[in-house]
């Protein structure tokens, strides 16, 4: 299964019933944590459970780690295996924010060791825009035993690893946001603006087309096309979400050595001593 999906792939593949599929809706907002459940309430694909960020993604804000830090992992591993993902199982994974989330839940899959996971291209919308059915229905649990099996391909880093690491030639740092909040000129989230010395600015948005959908394989290695595959990449944004849907275009794009600072921004101003930059 690609890392992106289509909806009428999906909507195919479900009709057929060929395989073990379990349907994840990750919608969100972040200035409204209740706005997603409750968009999900009112409809969504036939079969999705719904997986919160703030709830099921991140474990409690701490004096370190950022606004979304990671959740433990036995919390999450129990979390796949009550909606019933287990080494089997197919995973498809949606939103409405580009990716945004859903590439979250999609990165800590592939951290956890699970292989079949997918983000549906064009999230909610392009299954609507199908004329594909939605329900209003909560589908029932069917538990299945998640296994834990870490993957170093999709590791993490945290601000102590990135400081040592702020001078090293064999490292490139990439920071996901927004132009502006990367040079410093605005920061509407955290509480100082700027960015980690030395990082070059990706805004994460830029891996989508035009429609919203993901652009393809050889699109994604034109736009990183300046980075050298042979250097290891930092990715990181606010607060590790939005940093992940460039993890997934790098890694379309074939770069291997790609790790998450899971903090990000959010976790690295927490730290007083630590260089900040602005352009």
């Amino acid at each position: 299964m690609e890392d992106v999906v289509q909806a009428k792939w999906l909507h195919n593949e479900l009709r057929n019933n060929q395989a073990k599929f379990v349907i994840v809706d990750t919608r969100f907002q972040l200035g409204d944590p209740k706005a997603g459940r409750i968009a999900y309430e009112k409809g969504h694909v036939p079969g999705a459970f719904y997986v919160d960020l703030e709830q099921d993604l991140s474990s409690p804000i701490r004096e370190h780690g950022g606004r979304h830090p990671l959740p433990k992992v036995g919390d999450l591993a129990l979390k796949l295996s009550n909606i019933g993902i287990d080494k089997d199982t197919k995973v498809v994974v949606y939103d409405d924010q580009g990716g945004m989330v859903a590439s979250r839940f999609w990165w800590l899959l592939k951290h956890l060791g699970h292989k079949e996971v997918a983000l549906l291209d064009g999230g909610f919308s392009a299954w609507v825009k199908e004329g594909y059915e939605v329900t209003t229905d909560t589908p029932e649990m069917d538990p299945k035993a998640f296994q834990i099996r870490l993957n170093e391909e999709f590791s993490f880093v945290d601000a102590s690893e990135v400081l040592e690491k702020l001078n090293d030639k064999d490292r490139i740092l990439i920071d996901s946001r927004e132009l502006n909040r990367y040079k410093g000129i605005e920061e509407p989230i955290d509480p100082i603006a700027g960015h980690i010395p030395g990082a070059i600015n990706y805004f994460w948005k830029d891996v989508l087309s035009h429609d919203g959908t993901w652009k393809k394989s050889e699109e994604l290695a034109n736009h990183f096309s300046d980075l050298p595959k042979s250097k290891e990449i930092i990715v990181y944004c606010g607060s590790g979400v939005s940093a992940c849907p460039n993890v997934l275009a790098l890694k379309k794009a074939g770069f291997s050595n790609v790790k998450l600072y899971s903090g990000s921004w959010s976790d690295w101003i927490t730290h007083k001593d630590y260089p900040i930059e602005t352009d």
